[in-house]
């Protein structure tokens, strides 16, 4: 009887979090001598909530989990903007060999890439003001490296989960709880206690709404610490906030007027991208928990397009192998791997291929980037394609 309720890694990779439907059709192709090469695509038909573009993530997990069988994989580098209808991921190999592995694989980018979509809206909506993912509280910790990798890639500055800060190569970022000033006792001495036993690289960044008033309570921390101070944190709660906005705006205020311009405002509690775009101007930073890290998972579905070399799908969908291109100037153009394109038809602008080889006959060939290499590509992208909320 396991402790958990999760499914460690050498299950996975044995395919035992399959659909039993998966393992039924593999036992059937076996008892009949059915041992045929298909392609497949994965792709989306829609984006939760009608939103444009999408974050692609959880390449690496799926190189991964296919890496020794006898396929071949292609897909968009992790971390690239997609669009509805469009493959994302290729597979080319006998149907029997990874059919009972689609269960995994489109959970790993399911997930992973709406976590990372979402995070990208939220820094957009930010105005690329610093983020911080403080969400993981929100799902099963078996997961949690996986949310704070995801958010990460997909825009946040830093994440608070331990062992997620870990995977990604970072340190982990958070202030105080609530619970150390209530077991304190007191808001002054807890700031006070802060200050001096946490290690001195770590930013002094004051809970002040606690036990007062938020903007007598960032009087007193910045009192208390000074110039050592360097935000204060508003985590008011729905039920307590009134006009928030208004509150910021008076802390901010009352902090200058005496000497303490220095002193940033850190918020969080509910946030979400609609949340963050109105308090964005009286705001420094963000901290977003379920918002992000329960973000809607992108429904991906894996597809056969053709069957020992004919192009054949199911209805609804389009058969035959594909390549999708995207031009200098953000133009995505899909078309059938036969047509090589030269240039782009909207712009006359150099393309360049998004399919490209990840796993050749089981081996990976690829380079799976780092998590901070990903998170580059992944801003410089909202950057040149000018990428909006709407």
């Amino acid at each position: 009887m396991k402790d958990f309720h999760i499914a460690h890694e050498d299950e996975i990779k044995a395919g035992k979090t399959t659909d039993v439907y998966f393992i039924r059709t593999k036992k059937i192709l076996k008892a009949k001598g059915i041992h045929k090469k298909v392609f497949a695509d994965v792709s989306t038909t829609s984006l939760p909530k009608g939103w444009k573009w999408g974050v692609l993530a959880g390449i690496e997990e799926v190189a991964k989990l296919l890496e020794g069988l006898p396929v071949n994989v292609y897909a968009m580098p992790e971390g690239t903007i997609f669009h509805p209808y469009e493959p994302v991921l290729q597979i080319e190999g006998y149907y029997k060999e990874f059919g009972i592995y689609e269960t995994a694989l489109l959970g790993m980018l399911s997930q992973a890439s709406g976590i990372a979509t979402a995070a990208l809206r939220v820094k957009i909506a930010a105005n690329f003001k610093p983020v911080y993912s403080f969400g993981i509280r929100h799902m099963h910790p078996a997961i949690a490296p996986m949310i704070d990798r995801a958010a990460f890639i997909g825009g946040c500055d830093g994440v608070s989960g331990v062992l997620g800060a870990e995977l990604i190569g970072e340190k982990p970022v958070g202030t105080m709880p609530h619970a150390l000033i209530l077991v304190v006792g007191d808001q002054v001495k807890a700031w006070e206690y802060f200050d001096e036993v946490v290690e001195k690289e770590v930013p002094r960044v004051a809970l002040v709404d606690t036990l007062c008033d938020e903007k007598f309570e960032a009087l007193m921390a910045a009192e208390a610490l000074g110039e050592r101070l360097n935000a204060v944190r508003l985590d008011t709660p729905s039920s307590r906030r009134g006009n928030f906005k208004r509150i910021i705006e008076e802390v901010r205020w009352e902090l200058d007027i005496r000497g303490y311009k220095h002193v940033k405002i850190f918020l969080s509690g509910g946030l979400d991208e609609e949340s963050i775009r109105e308090l964005v101007d009286v705001a420094d930073a963000f901290g977003v928990g379920g918002s992000i890290a329960s973000a809607k998972p992108i429904d991906f579905s894996l597809d056969i397009v053709e069957v020992e070399g004919k192009p054949i799908t199911k209805r609804g969908k389009l058969s035959g192998r594909k390549q999708v291109w995207r031009c200098e100037n953000g133009h995505y153009i899909k078309t059938l791997t036969s047509e090589e394109l030269d240039e782009c038809p909207v712009c006359k602008g150099k393309v360049e291929p998004l399919l490209k080889p990840l796993i050749k006959d089981g081996k990976i060939v690829a380079k799976l980037p780092s998590a901070k290499e990903i998170r580059k590509y992944v801003l410089e992208q909202a950057e040149k394609l000018n990428l909006n909320l709407e």
